[in-house]
Order: structure tokens, then C-alpha cells, then sequence
């Protein structure tokens, strides 16, 4: 991860958005920190787009305040938006013509001189590797391809913050591994990104901050380690292979749960290293050694799950009550 300024890249207090009746977003409050990736998760109809629109200055918050790359986004729309990115659900790629094509449309559009704008769209299709497809119709690209195209096109400007609305929907694993790849990429080089996904695994790989969006508030936000630590089922499982140490085990740990046919034994634990030393200086002190020892914990498609089926956010009484976050459990 590169090294975190201590200015927030994007800051967001009591974000509202409702179209006629419906509430769409309802007191959203973020931070990101300059350099990070937050994953911002949430199922269909959350929120999660509605949210990159309004930081990206593409439609207007009914209330609330925001700061993106240090600049308001009411009262400097224009230098927002000469700070960022945004690669959206679909892809702004223009199939009729061919990739160096958009490249350099792209470079006009941000007043590149024409000498600067033909290094700039080298420069990134070779980053890219599309250099051997530059002369081609976008249409002939595979999607993953055309991904790589969108996220090179987004960065001709240069943007410090950069907004990925689900860019991995619909590629195969190959792709999306390519992707994930880049994303590293930029924030080594200290780009922020706000990425918006339906894929636990690819915010566990990318995000240094998740936040999970359900019924238009935020249920919880946290590095993924603690968001982790708030879904119960963490248990360390203890392996034996002689009867007689099975049994003084049993005896030594009276409130774990026992397989008496597969000897062996299942105590919760949140999986801290100093909760695995309470448990092993337990059984050390009856003398006793495990043949195997494994740790369970639950992952963010548990703590998905968890908060998006059961768990509703607490009710807000004003914007004066900001959403508590979980994010100092680290």
C-alpha cells in the first residue's frame, strides 16, 4: 500500500439523495483517505451508484456536504472534476472507431496539445498492453480489453481520485485479476479509488476500508479484519489422533464443543494471535498438544450477508448524529 497523506482525498457528511418517494441515499458520512481504496459494497439498489454519481458531480445531493481532492463539490464542481476519474458500470469505449482513436478523443477533450496527447496515449497503451491492438476497432476488443481501454482512457487527465463503479462485472477470472493488478498499480503511484463492488473477494484483495451500504445508510464501515470481527462463528479446531490426549484435552477445555469420532475438539475464538495463545497456554499447562490446529474465521461474504439480511442501520434523528464506524478496530 503507498504511504497515506494525512489530507482525506474524499470526505462526505450527511449525503441525501430521494428520487419523488423514494429515499435513495439517507445520510451517507465517508472518508477516504489520500492513497486508499475503499470498497463500497451494498446489493442491488443500495445506493453504491447513486453515491459515486454525486462524488463525481454527475447528478446533485438533496443535502449534505462533500469534499473530493480537497475541493467542494457545490461551490467548485469544475475543479472536482479536473481532479478525477470515473469508469462506470458500462463502458464509455466507442466500438466504431479504434483504441488509439479514443485515446487521443479523450486527450482533446482534457486540451492536451497534440504532441502531448499522441506521448500520452502511447504511454498508456503500452502500460495497459494494448499497444499491439491500438489500430483496431474498440468492437473487436474482448471485455476485458475494453475494461483496460476504459481505465486508460480515465487516466489521460491524470486524476488524483479515481471512481470504479463495478469494473469487473462480467469478466472472466483471468481479467479480473488483470484489473485488480492496475488498481494496485494506482495506489502505489498514490491515487485514491472508491471502488464499487458485488465481489467480497475483490474488495478483501483491494480495499484498505470497506463500507457496506443497505437501505441507503451506511450498516458498517471498517478495514475488512474488523468488519470480520463484528459476525460471530470464529473458531479455532483442534485435531487429535490419540484417545487418551482427545480426552485431556476435553477435560482441560470444558467449554469447547467435541466430536468424540473425530477427536476433535471446536472453541470459538475471534482468531487475534493472543486468543490462539490463551487457548495453546491452556494446553500447555494440562500437558496436552494438538495434532492439527486450525483457524476458522468469517470472511466478508459472511459480514455481507450478515448486515444486508438482518441487520438494518441505526435511525438517524439529524445531521447532527453522524454514523459511528467500526473503522479503529484494526
Amino acid at each position: 500500500m503507498a504511504l497515506l497523506t494525512t489530507d482525506p482525498a474524499i470526505v462526505a457528511n450527511g449525503l441525501r439523495k430521494s428520487y419523488g418517494d423514494t429515499s435513495v441515499l439517507d445520510g451517507i458520512d465517508l472518508t477516504v483517505p489520500a492513497g486508499s481504496v475503499l470498497a463500497l459494497l451494498g446489493p442491488n439498489g443500495a445506493g453504491k451508484t447513486t453515491v459515486v454519481k454525486i462524488l463525481s458531480t454527475l447528478v446533485a445531493a438533496d443535502a449534505g456536504q462533500a469534499r473530493v481532492a480537497g475541493h467542494d463539490l457545490t461551490r467548485d464542481p469544475q475543479a472536482v472534476r479536473a481532479s478525477i476519474g470515473v469508469t462506470g458500470q458500462f463502458s464509455a469505449v466507442d466500438g466504431l472507431i479504434t483504441g488509439e482513436e479514443n485515446m487521443l478523443l479523450m486527450a482533446d477533450l482534457h486540451h492536451l496539445t497534440r504532441a502531448e496527447g499522441r506521448r500520452t496515449t502511447a504511454r498508456l497503451l503500452e502500460r495497459f498492453d494494448l499497444t499491439d491492438a491500438a489500430k483496431k476497432p474498440a468492437s473487436t476488443y474482448s471485455g476485458g480489453m475494453r475494461r483496460r481501454l476504459d481505465i486508460a482512457m480515465t487516466l489521460v487527465g491524470s486524476p488524483r481520485v479515481i471512481f470504479l463503479d463495478e469494473p469487473t462485472t462480467g469478466l472472466d477470472p483471468r481479467s479480473r485479476h488483470t484489473m485488480w493488478g492496475i488498481v494496485r498499480e494506482l495506489v502505489a503511484d498514490g491515487v485514491t479509488v472508491l471502488l464499487t463492488t458485488q465481489y467480497l473477494d475483490e474488495a478483501d484483495e483491494l480495499a484498505d476500508h470497506v463500507a457496506v451500504l443497505h437501505h441507503g445508510a451506511i450498516a458498517a464501515h471498517g478495514t475488512p479484519d474488523a468488519l470480520k470481527r463484528l459476525v460471530p462463528g470464529g473458531h479455532v479446531r483442534l485435531r487429535f489422533t490419540d484417545p487418551t490426549t482427545y480426552r485431556d484435552a476435553t477435560t482441560a477445555l470444558t467449554d469447547a464443543t467435541h466430536d468424540d469420532d473425530a477427536l476433535t475438539l471446536q472453541i470459538a475464538s475471534d482468531g487475534s494471535p493472543r486468543d490462539l495463545r490463551t487457548i495453546l497456554d491452556r494446553l500447555d499447562a494440562a500437558g496436552v498438544e494438538a495434532e492439527q490446529l486450525t483457524v476458522h474465521t468469517p470472511d466478508l461474504d459472511d459480514v455481507f450477508f450478515a448486515l444486508t439480511h438482518t441487520a438494518h442501520p441505526t435511525p438517524r434523528t439529524g445531521p447532527d448524529q453522524p454514523h459511528q464506524p467500526v473503522e479503529n478496530l484494526r
